[in-house]
């Protein structure tokens, strides 16, 4: 009996200890974790998005010397370059269209000043001279307004933004003049005048830089599926003279068209195994900002340290920690450019990529990951927009084992009137049916305004957020499968 307690003791210690090392097999230990430091990524983020990157717009020469810059750093960092021909760098053009600054419009031979007074709201080539049919609202269109210039006041638009909507008036004022645009264009209206209300001329500073920046496009794409018609904003100074009897408008705009240079910085870290270093796990996010702008409290380079500056240099702390302890498979990294002038740069990679795309096997993208409270956090393409489960439970095995976020997942429903989800640089991916998720820690009232500063990130969330798209990886680089897509966009 003594000799049978004694096995039976031994192999329950046996079992204890197999219980125990089973447990440690399917932990998560990331060998590079300590590699992604505090100070380094500070210092990084400081010169980055301090003043003298003025902002790194795209198709400006500060976006080339910002990704000059990152393209040193992760040479530095160890990885190798996977742009085209050897180099860092994948280039690609910007089409841009803009309303020529010469451009005159007169009301009853009264001058308005064009960017001061009136704005164009797409460049346009637009000469009008005749009468002018004064709206007294939106339902006075039951005569006949085909061919003519129509004027009207602003309406604010069904459904108004919800209140606490990012870049509200931009928001308002947009939505307005799209509803009333395709509302008169139906009736074959000529030209629209649109009066602006308060609300709207609150946000002209804004919206009107955006309206005098005109359209970017990649080379090649049609500048417009429809052709415009010429929509005016005017302030709500000159209504009066708009409802004169027999008011005369005279406008003449003229576009001009130019090609800029944008740029990705496309690098890589060789994976360990034998098979598996021949697919990569894509590290995604963008170097573009805003660039200088309008001065808010007499500041106009609008530095964009969260966006997204915040996951540039956490991309190097990444890649830092993968040179030194690299993957079964491979890494890429894509930090790309004219993401601020519409996902423009991954549009171009996705579509032009450097590697076989089937290649690919997940994409790990953020954007803004240095704000808001210290504990939370938020990942999409979880919910309403997930294309593969199991990329997402190894980003939330990764949270759970290392980083230990309250993650938010409401920002991917499909009803979410941010639309968070097609506003960053995974969405051309995942279109393209790779596996894809974004972290971000969301948006906050410095969102696109000159105080999204250097100064106001959270250097020990920004870490630990490079840390949770670092493990995230670590994991998708370790498994023998790669993640499934479970459907395509």
């Amino acid at each position: 009996m003594k000799k049978i307690f004694t096995i039976l003791f031994l192999a329950g210690i046996s079992l204890q200890g197999f219980s125990q090392a089973a447990k440690t097999s399917s932990a998560i230990n990331p060998p590079g974790l300590a590699l992604i430091k505090e100070a380094e990524l500070k210092k990084d983020i400081f010169e980055l998005a301090g003043d003298a990157f003025r902002g790194r717009r795209a198709g400006t020469p500060d976006e080339l010397h910002a990704a000059v810059w990152v393209a040193q750093k992760a040479m530095e960092a160890g990885l190798k370059p996977a742009g085209d021909d050897g180099t860092y760098f994948q280039f690609y053009n910007l089409k841009r269209t803009i309303t020529d600054n010469n451009g005159t419009f007169f009301i009853n031979n009264k001058s308005l000043l064009l960017w001061k007074d009136v704005w164009l709201t797409q460049p346009v080539e637009a000469h009008l001279n005749g009468p002018v049919v004064w709206l007294k609202s939106m339902a006075d269109t039951t005569q006949d307004l085909k061919g003519k210039v129509v004027a009207v006041k602003i309406v604010p638009p069904l459904p108004l933004p919800v209140s606490w909507m990012s870049l509200w008036g931009l928001r308002y004022t947009s939505l307005a003049v799209r509803q009333q645009n395709l509302a008169l264009r139906r009736k074959g209206v000529a030209a629209i005048i649109l009066v602006a209300d308060k609300l709207t001329e609150a946000s002209l500073g804004f919206v009107g830089h955006n309206y005098q920046e005109g359209l970017y496009q990649l080379e090649g794409t049609p500048t417009y599926t429809q052709k415009p018609i010429p929509v005016m904003v005017v302030l709500g100074s000159f209504m009066g003279d708009l409802q004169q009897a027999n008011a005369i408008v005279k406008a003449d705009f003229h576009t001009e068209t130019y090609l800029y240079p944008s740029v990705n910085v496309v690098a890589k870290a060789a994976g360990t195994d034998v098979n598996l270093k021949n697919e990569y796990v894509l590290f995604s996010g963008h170097h573009d900002h805003d660039g200088v702008g309008v001065p808010v409290d007499r500041d106009s380079i609008w530095n964009g340290a969260d966006d997204n500056a915040s996951v540039t240099v956490g991309m190097l702390a990444i890649a830092r920690a993968w040179s030194a302890k690299p993957g079964k498979r491979s890494a890429l990294f894509i930090w790309h450019g004219a993401e601020e002038r519409g996902l423009l740069g991954s549009r171009w990679y996705a579509a032009h990529p450097t590697v076989k795309k089937e290649a690919i096997v997940a994409v790990l993208n953020g954007d803004m990951i240095g704000r808001n409270a210290p504990d939370s956090a938020a990942l999409l393409g979880t919910t309403s927009h997930k294309n593969s489960t199991q990329l997402v439970d190894m980003a939330m095995k990764a949270n759970a084992q290392q980083t230990h976020f309250k993650v938010d997942f409401s920002w991917d429903d499909a009803g979410h009137p941010e639309n968070w989800y097609f506003r960053s640089d995974h969405l051309p991916y995942a279109q393209a049916g790779i596996p894809a998720i974004f972290f971000t820690t969301l948006l906050h009232p410095d969102y696109h305004t000159p105080r999204d500063e250097p100064s106001r990130i959270d250097i020990v969330k920004l870490t630990k957020m490079a840390k949770w798209m670092y493990a995230t990886g670590w994991l998708v680089s370790q498994t023998p499968q790669k993640p499934i897509l479970d459907k395509p966009m």
